[in-house]
C-alpha cells in the first residue's frame, strides 16, 4: 500500500515517509528488447542473457535478465510513486540478493519499505533507507536490496 496525500510530487519531502511505510511501484513486463538494450548500454554481453541456444543448456533452461537490469528497473519504477522529486543524492546500495531468475515475459514490480528515516548532519536534509523487493507476476520475490537517499526536508 502506498502512502498518499494531497501533496504534489514536487512537495514531497523527507517528513512524508516514516519507518514502516511501503511504496509500491508499477510493473513492467520484461521483453527481449530490454535484455538487448541493457547489454548494449552496459557492455554486459553474456550468452546467458542473449543466446537462447546457450541458455537452454544452463540450469535455467532459457535466457534470464541481467541482475543489474532487474535492480535498476526497480529503482526506476519506484520513482514513479512521486516520492523522489526532492532527492538530493543517492547514497548507495547494499545487500543485493538475486533469489530467483527473471525471464523474458515476466512482469516485475518493486515494493520498498522504509527501514531508516533520520535527519542528516546537513541542514535541511534527511536520509531514507529503503529495503526493496522485486516481485514477479507469481508474487515471488526475485531480488532484494537496500538503498539510501539524501532527501530535502521542509525545515
Amino acid at each position: 500500500m502506498s502512502p498518499s496525500g494531497p501533496r504534489s510530487w514536487d512537495d514531497r519531502r523527507w517528513e512524508d515517509l516514516t519507518v514502516g511505510d511501503v511504496l509500491v511501484g508499477p510493473g513492467v513486463t520484461v521483453a527481449e528488447s530490454h535484455l538487448v538494450t541493457w547489454a548494449g548500454l552496459t557492455g554486459d554481453i553474456v550468452s546467458l542473457h542473449l543466446n537462447e541456444q546457450y541458455a537452454a543448456t544452463t540450469p535455467f533452461g532459457r535466457r534470464i535478465a541481467h541482475g543489474p537490469f532487474t535492480m535498476s528497473l526497480c529503482l526506476g519504477l519506484l520513482t514513479q510513486t512521486g516520492y523522489f522529486a526532492s532527492v538530493v543524492a543517492w547514497l548507495g546500495l547494499d545487500e543485493v540478493r538475486a533469489s530467483a531468475p527473471v525471464f523474458v515475459g515476466d512482469t516485475i514490480h518493486p515494493e520498498a519499505t522504509v527501514v531508516v528515516s533520520r535527519l542528516s548532519s546537513r541542514a535541511g536534509e534527511g536520509i531514507w533507507t529503503l529495503e526493496y523487493a522485486a516481485i514477479n507476476q507469481e508474487d515471488r520475490t526475485v531480488m532484494t536490496f537496500k538503498s539510501s537517499l539524501l532527501v530535502r526536508t521542509r525545515g
